[in-house]
């Protein structure tokens, strides 16, 4: 499976996108559709860590005071799940591979 979850709003995934070969993918954007337990269990299955997959530069992270908090696996997996913004983007499957967020290293994949 070759599959990309991203922000259409996001400029960082608008460039990667736009920098990628997408051909054979399937894009799935994150606000107009959600993401389901499935899809963040199979994430998860692949870093084996919700908290790889958890944005701490999301607005509401700041505006909950979560800094402020000590947040469990199934806390930072209720938090993606209850609002989109909290998943690190873009997230690339590729087969059994999973990259996870925007460093250059990450974005590299195609090289």
């Amino acid at each position: 499976m070759k599959k990309i979850y991203y922000l259409k709003t996001c400029d960082t995934c608008r460039k990667i996108l736009k920098e990628m070969d997408t051909t054979g993918f399937i894009l799935q954007e994150i606000k107009t559709e959600p993401i389901t337990v499935a899809q963040l269990e199979e994430m998860y299955a692949l870093t084996k860590s919700y908290e790889v997959l958890f944005s701490r530069r999301a607005k509401k992270y700041k505006q909950m005071d979560l800094k402020s908090q000590i947040l469990s696996e199934t806390d930072y997996k209720q938090l993606i799940l209850n609002e989109y913004t909290f998943l690190k983007r873009p997230v690339i499957i590729i087969n059994n591979e999973v990259y996870v967020g925007n460093t250059k290293k990450r974005v590299d994949i195609n090289k």
